[in-house]
């Protein structure tokens, strides 16, 4: 098996976890509160990864880690933080009252969300190719809805996740150089646990979980956050940014087969109508995003 091939099916099984989740968060919204399940989710996450931090001998993210710019770990994982809390947050609020299936597919549009956000703060004129993904990812959206019945709560929140979320990776692009990536990850996630856990305290809700809902915490926790990110710096040092986020573009169809297969949630004719359009348009937007790093290369290979 080749390098290539191996980072391929490795990025493959991180969308398949990621699509899983949405099924086991929403199960869990039944017996833990938002802000518990996410500080739950995250502390356990943070437990696994700072051994891993440990062993590569890198400087704990609690530490100022001042750069020559002055920026610092804790206060850039901060940042990231809550921009990841925020995605996280509206996404387990979602899952209370819409499907997991609809929240995942809604929740796609984030890929399609970036160049947008790209292009209005550059200024800059909208590729062909994003015009074209637009109206393909409203319409998905529209036979989701409509399949799904009337527009609930969960849908506006889903629609709120995958605008954070695209605000979240954008954050992600400008100050991820700055830092190792394993110490700026744990920097996050504590991030995120301890946000969590103050949003926790504030809304007056249980804090320590049923027996019942261990189980796919520490799934949450250790495979869905540690897991997925080792997993994915692995998988990304072999394949291209273009083909990896194709591959990621399959969560939401991913996020549909395990709502089924744990929960029973079936998606009809509209709904896989619907669904397949918005895979379209994040593909396509993907496309979009992929011009600007190699127009800038280009750019700055003419001014040498």
């Amino acid at each position: 098996m080749t390098s290539h091939l191996r980072g391929i099916l490795l990025l493959l099984l991180v969308t398949a976890i990621w699509g899983s989740t949405f099924a086991v968060v929403k199960e869990l919204g039944a017996l833990l509160a938002p802000p518990v399940l996410l500080a739950w989710r995250f502390s356990i996450g943070a437990l696994v990864l700072l051994p891993l931090a440990a062993l590569r001998r890198t400087p704990a993210p609690t530490v100022t880690v001042t750069q020559a710019d002055g920026t610092s770990l804790w206060s850039d994982g901060m940042v990231l933080g809550l921009w990841l809390i925020a995605g996280y947050g509206t996404q387990t609020i979602a899952l209370q009252t819409t499907t997991a299936n609809r929240a995942a597919f809604f929740t796609a549009l984030s890929v399609v969300l970036v160049p947008v956000w790209l292009t209005l703060v550059q200024r800059r004129r909208m590729p062909a190719v994003l015009w074209a993904a637009l109206p393909l990812a409203v319409a998905g959206l529209a036979l989701l809805s409509w399949e799904g019945g009337a527009w609930v709560s969960g849908d506006a929140w889903a629609l709120a996740c995958a605008v954070t979320y695209a605000g979240f990776i954008l954050a992600l692009e400008k100050l991820a150089s700055r830092h190792a990536a394993l110490p700026f990850t744990l920097a996050q996630v504590l991030s995120v646990a301890l946000v969590a856990w103050g949003w926790a305290l504030l809304s007056g809700a249980p804090l320590w979980p049923p027996q019942a809902a261990w189980a796919p915490l520490f799934y949450l926790g250790v495979v869905a956050t540690a897991g997925t990110t080792l997993l994915q710096t692995l998988g990304q040092r072999h394949v291209s940014a273009a083909e990896a986020s194709l591959i990621y573009a399959l969560e939401p169809v991913s996020a549909a087969l395990f709502s089924f297969a744990l929960i029973g949630e079936r998606v009809g004719a509209r709904g896989a109508l619907g669904g397949a359009l918005v895979v379209l348009a994040t593909v396509l937007s993907s496309r979009a995003g992929e011009t600007e790093p190699v127009a800038r290369v280009l750019d700055s290979s003419q001014d040498d």
